[in-house]
């Protein structure tokens, strides 16, 4: 079942975001960092916007939130985004992420939206072959970003909604 989060999910979409993180990012930074991941400030992150009204869209299973994607509008004008999208490893291949994609979609073409973009790490091959399963196709950006005291390369996908 896909719904928009409420402010009660906060702490399972702290736990989902850092477990994914733990396992999809292990070797491509450091494992201090992705240990040291901090739930108390990822909970409040997720409890403040959701309660500001944005958008967070989870799947769940059995009655629990396993994954959840972040549509919204990009800071380049005219363009939707998806922010994030990410889902416990538990749940991996279970079509949560394909289902909250196509949702996140959606989203954004009911916001007027006619063409989206998203931004992955380049070394992260397993995200990179489902975004392109789901027919989006690089768009020629690169951004080199600092996370967590490692430099980074994202890579832009982009989609005609």
């Amino acid at each position: 079942m896909i719904r928009p989060a409420a402010r009660d999910d906060a702490t399972r979409l702290a736990e989902v975001h850092i477990t994914s993180w733990q396992h999809a990012y292990r070797g491509l930074f450091p494992d201090e960092f992705l240990e040291r991941l901090d739930m108390g400030r990822r909970i409040q992150f997720f409890a403040e916007r959701i309660g500001a009204g944005e958008i967070v869209l989870v799947s769940e299973a059995d009655g629990e939130v396993v994954a959840f994607c972040w549509p919204s509008a990009s800071s380049e004008p005219g363009w939707g985004e998806i922010l994030s999208i990410y889902a416990h490893p538990d749940h991996w291949g279970k079509g949560h992420g394909r289902d909250l994609l196509e949702a996140g979609e959606e989203h954004l073409r009911a916001q007027g939206f006619q063409r989206a973009l998203l931004w992955v790490l380049d070394a992260n091959a397993r995200a990179r072959a489902f975004y392109e399963r789901q027919g989006w196709v690089l768009g020629g950006g690169l951004k080199l970003e600092e996370i967590g005291g490692t430099r980074v390369n994202e890579v832009r996908y982009e989609k005609k909604l």
